[in-house]
């Protein structure tokens, strides 16, 4: 009998430890980008996307971005995170960049790819090059405005309501001048309400 007991243990100890292992993801379906679904109260993938697209929409419509000559030159400095949650400002600032190169009414300038060009140039001066299509220093663009910005955040908490409020805060500087042409904010709220977890 004790010998069963100690058995029937064994088999439901390792049942337990069984249910209690890692789970693997192993069926996954391809989903609606554009669906949104707000699955907890942090900066999310939509939020990301509007924001991106609010501010981008509010930097082409300043006077001098529409009034200019021409397509302007802009290169854009990575976003600062001044929350306190992890922010992927690395893909907030990289759209920022494609939408505005996307949008034909500026050109970029791709200030990370400087030294790499530079490295072309040495490369195209060694005789390696035919002298056709070797490219020169010189003739490089420069930089009309620089773009740069925080995300900031306020979260107020009253009983089971939570509001959550950020704000993009970008400003388009001018390198001739210094000055700042341009400053443009966008804003995103959402309302969370706490709930009650059942445990049966």
């Amino acid at each position: 009998m004790k010998s069963l007991l100690a058995l029937v243990s064994i088999l439901t100890a390792i049942l337990m430890m069984q249910g209690c292992g890692e789970k693997a993801f192993i069926k996954g379906t391809y989903d609606d980008p554009n669906r949104v679904d707000l699955l907890n109260d942090k900066f999310n993938e939509a939020d990301l996307h509007q924001m991106s697209e609010k501010i981008v929409d509010s930097i082409l419509d300043c006077e001098d971005i529409k009034g200019a000559k021409g397509r302007p030159t802009i290169a854009v400095s990575k976003v600062a995170n001044r929350t306190e949650e992890f922010i992927d400002v690395d893909s907030l600032t990289e759209q920022i960049r494609a939408k505005l190169s996307k949008s034909r009414k500026v050109k970029f300038i791709n200030r990370a790819a400087r030294a790499e060009i530079d490295t072309e140039y040495d490369y195209g001066a060694s005789g390696k090059v035919s002298k056709e299509s070797a490219k020169k220093a010189g003739k490089q663009l420069g930089v009309d405005y620089l773009l740069n910005g925080a995300i900031a955040t306020n979260v107020q908490q009253v009983g089971s309501d939570k509001l959550i409020f950020y704000k993009l805060t970008m400003q388009l500087t001018n390198t001739e001048t210094s000055a700042d042409d341009c400053t443009e904010e966008v804003e995103v709220r959402k309302k969370y309400r706490k709930q009650s977890v059942s445990l049966f």
